[in-house]
């Protein structure tokens, strides 16, 4: 049976600081991979959270077509957030619990409008453990954020 994931992740160096976001598409028949697809890009001065939500939400719009599809992510807040919070926060009109603004609401409502069409499970793992396509997400999440990083300076 086909099955369609995407391994997400986010660095940041510094927080807020330069960062990356990085996401492994696979689609697999049982242990079989079909197709690999990677994507990745970054920021000059973002957050770590704003990258995970750019690493899922990047993911789900690089679709062409109505999927179903497995998210899996390190981030607890990407993860609780789409899974718990979100239904709340749009009912709030954007506010939390405490009628506080909600922290990233463009990248929230982004990422609410990006599974709309999708059928998504949203599944967390634990970063830096040697999930195999995690860490190749993380990977691409560090390459995302190269270009924005400074070049170390050499001592003279």
């Amino acid at each position: 049976m086909k099955e369609l994931y995407a391994y997400t992740d986010g660095a940041c160096s510094g927080n807020p600081g330069p960062g990356g976001w990085g996401a492994l598409l696979i689609a697999r028949d049982g242990d079989t991979v079909l197709k690999e697809r990677e994507l990745k890009g970054g920021e000059a001065e973002t957050t770590n959270n704003r990258m995970e939500l750019l690493a899922a939400i990047n993911a789900l719009e690089a679709l062409d077509r109505a999927s179903k599809i497995i998210v899996v992510t390190d981030s607890a807040y990407v993860k609780n957030g789409v899974t718990g919070w979100i239904d709340g926060w749009k009912r709030n009109g954007w506010k939390t619990a405490a009628k506080k603004p909600v922290k990233n609401e463009d990248l929230w409502r982004r990422l609410d409008e990006a599974r709309e069409n999708h059928d998504v499970t949203w599944e967390w793992v634990k970063g830096h453990a040697g999930h195999p396509e995690n860490e190749r997400a993380d990977a691409l999440a560090r390459a995302g954020m190269k270009p924005f990083k400074p070049a170390k300076q050499k001592p003279e």
